[in-house]
């Protein structure tokens, strides 16, 4: 019922809701900008928000999740901000842990869903990741409306809304792992840690490859641009 709160909130309390999801998102923008990364454009939604970045998909790890969390610690901030000037209020609680627990949610492209993500990306190549948590977020979205015993209206929209943006995600795999490798030939990355693997869809995040290819070894560089000369 906490959806159908803030669909169904005053101007006043829209206010706060808006006030809310902007901060979280200037968080997000804010710790981007320290990293280098141009903001195009912020989108707010009424459980949440969505920063748009011109980033590289082979950012450090730890600089987007860097990113990510200072998300939720600029919406805490917030919160503490209206409860300092207003008091405490039951409404600024209901709104800002609605806010919150929804975006950390184990699914993608929500906050959670890319943490998540991050988490995956540790373990296994960037490729395989992607499609691991796609897989968890819809099975997450499945499991919570078969689990809930009484579905209402505002369960269905949420859910709905949630597998649209999963669904459109999954589409895009192919071309954010073509932007992925694309950006080890355009840009020179200074990654630490070599990894061995066998073919092109086993690229790892943050790691340097030798490809491995009857019983030769072929440097990431040299190994993508074959790659796409032989796809143009």
């Amino acid at each position: 019922m906490a959806f159908l709160a803030v669909l169904t909130a005053t101007y006043k309390q829209f206010l706060v809701i808006f006030f809310l999801i902007l901060i979280h998102e200037i968080g997000h923008s804010l710790m981007a900008l320290l990293f280098h990364v141009r903001v195009e454009k912020i989108i707010i939604y009424p459980l949440g928000g969505i920063s748009k970045f011109d980033m590289d998909l082979n950012i450090s790890p730890y600089k987007e999740l860097w990113i990510l969390i200072m998300g939720p610690i600029f919406q805490f901030l917030g919160y503490y901000i209206l409860i300092l000037l207003y008091g405490s209020n039951y409404l600024f609680d209901l709104y800002h842990y609605t806010i919150l627990i929804f975006n950390l949610l184990p699914i993608y492209p929500l906050d959670g869903g890319k943490l998540l993500k991050i988490f995956f990306d540790f373990y296994l190549p960037y490729k395989y990741s992607f499609y691991l948590v796609i897989i968890t977020s819809f099975l997450i979205v499945f499991i919570t409306l078969i689990k809930t015993e009484t579905i209402h209206i505002n369960s269905i929209i949420i859910g709905g809304f949630l597998l649209v943006l999963i669904y459109k995600e999954r589409k895009k795999i192919p071309l954010f792992y073509n932007k992925f490798l694309l950006e080890r030939i355009l840009n020179n990355y200074n990654f630490k840690n070599i990894k061995i693997i066998n073919d092109k869809n086993s690229f790892y995040r943050n790691k340097k490859h030798l490809i491995k290819n009857k019983g030769v070894f072929i440097s990431e560089k040299d190994y993508l641009e074959d790659l796409f000369k032989k796809k143009h």
